[in-house]
């Protein structure tokens, strides 16, 4: 079993900044950020393997967002720039242990955190 732990939501101005944080209980092979909107689906916005050596980045965020992941404090990140009313949704952190582009693959989920971008 792993505990996730999200913080760093809140509301910010179109093309402002937010970096969000997820401290785990152990390390997995593969971490995650995904985000749900209202009256949609939950959906990948990037994910991390074990070494940080290879992401993923849904193509709504590339260039904007960055995942990253500091093993020595269990703990990762994703630094989010340039925001858009778009990316308002609930923020999910998520482990698993095999691919890192699959929601399937993600066994383990934080509680959520709220991103709201006004115009």
């Amino acid at each position: 079993q792993v505990q996730l732990v999200e913080s760093g939501g809140g509301l910010v101005q179109a093309g402002g900044s937010l970096r969000l944080s997820c401290v785990a209980s152990r390390r997995t092979y593969a971490m995650g950020w995904f985000r749900q909107a209202p009256g949609k689906e939950r959906v990948i916005v990037a994910g991390i393997t074990w070494s940080g050596g290879t992401t993923y980045y849904a193509d709504s965020v590339k260039g904007r967002f960055t995942i990253s992941r500091d093993n020595a404090k269990n703990t990762m990140y994703l630094q989010m720039n340039s925001l858009k009313p778009e990316d308002t949704a609930v923020y999910y952190c998520a482990a698993g242990h095999r691919a890192i582009a699959t929601k399937e693959s993600y066994d383990y989920w934080g509680q959520g955190t709220q991103v709201t971008v006004s115009s």
